[in-house]
């Protein structure tokens, strides 16, 4: 698998009844052979089952053997590690996830999201104790963790300071009922788009998607695109390429594959 930096585009899962019947899926494709389709069309897919139930080692080996062997999976961390009032004690509860067998995708595991409620305020010092406890590697295999926050809290730097401590990305989510901000702490971009528009062919405007594009590039040439929301506007973090993560999560879900391969046309053709 190449090592250069590349842009991926995805979706999160790939089992809704709305994408069968012709609208993602051939008619009468089975619905045991969905993910076969599905990371053949994409280039990521986020995992959000993983958010609210353990699987099985064998499990993950079966996803990485189906998917072709440059696919991503991005997994959605047990929600029993981030829902606790106290973070500091999620110990065990991270333990359990990274030793439930994610190791199996080898190198087709693709960032870890730590997603937070709503409801869970930025507090520094519990903040911090849990990043502590994130591991940096898993059997040999080097993990990427991503930071889901959701509420309004953390739109500070002292947020970003630890994430960058802590090498954590944070998630870009360009969402109209949670925090939007694209201030880059890791070496890598995670993004969640969740604007879809069910009235639209591709979910998005072809100006939206052009848009997308260019920010997918700016950022894994190593800069920043214009316009994107962020809490620091000081200085620029060092320019260099890094991997990006652009998928279309909520919002219109039955147009995220649509709105993925569109984005994925504009991104793979010729300049």
């Amino acid at each position: 698998m190449s090592t250069t930096p590349r842009i991926r585009t995805g979706i999160g899962g790939w089992t809704f009844e709305p994408w069968r019947d012709g609208n993602f899926y051939p008619k009468g494709w089975p619905h045991g052979r969905e993910l076969e389709y599905a990371s053949r069309k994409l280039s990521a897919i986020e995992v959000n089952g993983t958010y609210y139930s353990s699987q099985k080692p064998a499990t993950f080996a079966k996803w990485r053997d189906e998917a072709p062997d440059d696919f991503v999976f991005s997994l959605k961390a047990n929600r029993f590690a981030t829902n606790r009032r106290v973070l500091a004690e999620a110990g065990e509860s991270i333990e359990r996830f990274i030793g439930s067998g994610i190791v199996e995708l080898a190198h087709k595991l693709g960032p870890i999201v730590w997603q937070f409620a709503p409801t869970k305020r930025f507090d520094p010092a519990d903040f911090e104790a849990f990043l502590k406890l994130l591991p940096e590697k898993a059997d040999g295999i080097a993990l990427r963790h991503v930071l889901d926050v959701r509420h309004e809290t953390f739109l500070c730097p002292e947020f970003l300071a630890l994430a960058r401590r802590y090498k954590a990305g944070t998630v870009f989510t360009d969402s109209d009922d949670y925090p939007s901000f694209a201030d880059l702490t890791a070496d890598f971009v995670y993004t969640r788009m969740m604007r879809t528009d069910a009235s639209l062919p591709l979910g998005c405007t072809p100006e939206t998607l052009d848009a997308l594009a260019a920010c997918g590039q700016a950022w894994r040439d190593g800069g920043e695109p214009a316009g994107v929301p962020r809490v620091e506007a000081g200085t620029p973090p060092e320019a260099k390429p890094r991997d990006v993560f652009m998928f279309f999560i909520s919002g219109a879900k039955e147009k995220a594959p649509a709105a993925a391969m569109a984005l994925r046309e504009r991104l793979e053709s010729p300049q």
